[in-house]
């Protein structure tokens, strides 16, 4: 493959010259809240600066109403998140996943909440649009007096039972990100049960400030997004980078998982709203889209021995932003990667490690194994349903991974 065809690893939009235009002159009708508040059937939506912003939104929230300090989180998960953690001032603890998906381990969670009465909230996190089995962890938030904050950064649009994730805890919140479907280059949601909007509300007053320098950035940034988000020129701004931080031996970089905890909590200007609120006729299409290509995938990939397809559980609906796979076997994991490392076809992983074993979080939480979350970490990779990928290209990695 050409260095000139590089796929993006995860199904972000390309944003059109229309929907660019309000960096410019804003004369878009309609409001970005609205947006949300309709396509998810709520009444409130708040639109801050990143994902990570909106969870440490809703933790400095939580302060005001709970004296309780502690958020339990999965042991696979976005390092930003134990730094906002952090940041708000309240202790992280770690649960495992299970051994063949994202869920929780259930028994652990519920032993870790039986004996420790300081929980304040459980974070499930709906990676690649795969919901979580949200019942057992309501039954604990009941029982405990715990609050469910739904981490959807990756999961707009996908559904849990027949309502959209994000929608069912207490708080959720989504991520606007370069290459995260809707996007403002940099942007979250914040959505939370009625009677905690005007808490949102106020939490965010206190706590944002306008910032023109960094949305005058933000602005500059999705004019080069509309310029470099397309195959030809996307090695540039992603695998060339990267390339960079693995010839310096820092992974964690090379994969933009290396993270500070002073992230930009600033307000979002009406002009970058408004190029979020331009894409949203195509939200669904796209979805439908990412749909038909993970589902390709599954109906070709789902009977190989010794690997699994981490895919949608009976009664949800996925985005799938991306489709995971789940090797039997390290090495043959590694020897897949590796294969399509420089091909250009949007080949990845999720995370480098199960979250303890980042060594420059490792005095936000006590250090432990974790197994199943490692395990994942170790044997998965992720394909790609970005709109750029032809069937042809699928039909290519298709027969590599059944010739391995």
């Amino acid at each position: 493959m050409s260095i000139f065809n590089e796929i993006p690893p995860t199904a972000g939009l390309p944003l059109s010259i229309k929907e660019i235009l309000p960096i410019f002159y804003n004369k878009a009708s309609g409001r970005l809240e609205d947006d949300f508040r309709k396509f998810l059937e709520v009444d409130y939506a708040y639109i801050t600066y990143s994902g990570t912003a909106a969870f440490y939104i809703i933790l400095t929230a939580l302060k005001e109403i709970s004296p309780k300090k502690t958020v339990i989180i999965p042991s696979f998960i976005c390092p930003l998140v134990p730094l906002a953690i952090e940041r708000a001032g309240l202790n992280t603890l770690v649960c495992d996943i299970s051994e063949d998906g994202f869920d929780f381990e259930i028994k652990a969670l519920k032993d870790t909440c039986l004996k420790n009465n300081d929980i304040l909230a459980i974070l499930p996190t709906h990676l690649a649009g795969i919901a979580l089995n949200l019942d057992p962890l309501a039954n604990i938030a009941k029982e405990k007096n715990i609050f469910i904050i739904e981490d959807c950064a990756q999961s707009l649009g996908a559904m849990y039972k027949g309502k959209k994730l994000g929608t069912i805890g207490d708080f959720g919140f989504y991520s606007l990100c370069r290459g995260k479907g809707i996007t403002i280059y940099e942007g979250g949601v914040i959505t939370a049960k009625p009677e905690y909007s005007k808490l949102i509300n106020e939490t965010a007053k206190k706590i944002e400030r306008n910032s023109y320098l960094s949305e005058s950035l933000k602005l500059l940034e999705i004019f080069l997004y509309w310029i470099f988000y397309r195959p030809q020129l996307f090695w540039f701004a992603f695998r060339m980078p990267q390339i960079f931080w693995e010839m310096q031996n820092k992974p964690e970089k090379a994969f933009i998982e290396y993270f500070t905890s002073d992230f930009p909590v600033h307000n979002i200007s009406k002009r970058r709203k408004a190029v979020g609120h331009m894409q949203w006729r195509r939200l669904e299409k796209e979805i439908s889209s990412q749909r038909e290509k993970a589902q390709y995938y599954i109906d070709n990939l789902g009977k190989i021995n010794g690997l699994k397809v981490i895919f949608e559980p009976a009664g949800t609906f996925s985005n799938y932003p991306y489709l995971t796979l789940l090797f039997d076997k390290e090495e043959v994991a590694g020897k897949t990667f590796n294969l399509f490392k420089d091909s250009g076809l949007g080949i990845s992983r999720i995370y480098l490690y199960a979250i303890t074993y980042y060594k420059y979080l490792k005095n936000i939480y006590s250090p432990g194994s974790f197994p199943n979350a490692q395990y994942i970490a170790k044997r998965h990779l992720t394909l790609t349903t970005s709109t750029f990928l032809k069937k042809s290209q699928q039909d290519y990695i298709i027969s590599k991974i059944k010739g391995l």
